[in-house]
């Protein structure tokens, strides 16, 4: 990013965080009860900014979209505090649900500190904890993990940053009851909008934006991965 001096502790550049948000519906579910998303239905917004400016940016699109004439509302994220916090002051009536993916990250990091280096013990309890994720079963993993928390005290300290994130979030990570609702639980959708909306055209190798020029384009592919280039032009020629 220009502007941004001098390198990373690893050699690579300095770069900015672009924030990127999708809105879709989910129209049915497939013959395993899994919601199927209305392909026509997914817009993008994205910029170079701050989380407040972000939030009113991916609020605005959520009310564009019919927000306030919807019969519910789910906010999927990561569970960054950011995230939670914008949920929280833009969509307080939305179900607030931890990626699946993300939380499956943070059971396995625990495994692979209460057993460094055998694989086979990471391996069995990593599959034996992600079936209890996925039938929403927190509280128990955090139980077992705490059960296997070594003496050392920087060993413990890492495990239990980890369980506490698990703990914090477990009322957002009831994933069997979600399905249930025929509701989705992986953020699939706005990982491959960060590949396609962002990655695709501002970081092959040797490129160099500007933060104007970058979040020009980031909202120029917005709305052209969102088909809203003609309504674009049609507001300004009116």
């Amino acid at each position: 990013m220009a502007g941004r001096r001098g390198k990373q502790a690893d050699g690579s550049a300095k770069t900015r965080e672009a924030k990127l948000g999708c809105v879709f519906t989910p129209t049915a579910v497939d013959e395993k009860g899994r919601p199927v998303r209305d392909p026509e239905s997914t817009s993008f917004v994205g910029a170079i900014e701050t989380a407040e400016v972000f939030g009113e940016r991916i609020y605005a699109e959520a009310v564009r979209r019919g927000l306030v004439q919807a019969e519910k509302v789910v906010v999927l994220g990561d569970g960054a505090r950011w995230i939670r916090g914008l949920a929280e002051l833009h969509f307080p009536q939305a179900i607030f649900i931890i990626d699946l993916y993300h939380a499956k990250e943070h059971v396995a990091d625990p495994c692979k500190l209460l057993w460094p280096g055998e694989d086979q013990e990471i391996n069995r309890h990593r599959i034996r904890w992600w079936t209890d994720l996925e039938e929403g079963k927190v509280e128990k993993i955090v139980r077992e993990a705490r059960q296997q928390v070594p003496a050392r005290k920087e060993i413990a300290e890492k495990v239990e940053a980890g369980v506490h994130y698990l703990e914090e979030n477990r009322e957002r990570m009831r994933y069997a009851e979600y399905r249930e609702q025929g509701l989705f639980v992986g953020s699939g959708v706005v990982e491959a909008g960060c590949k396609t909306v962002i990655g695709k055209r501002l970081k092959p190798s040797g490129m160099e934006w500007s933060l104007q020029g970058a979040n020009d384009i980031i909202s120029l592919r917005c709305m052209y991965l969102s088909g809203r280039v003609e309504e674009y032009w049609e507001s300004r020629c009116a």
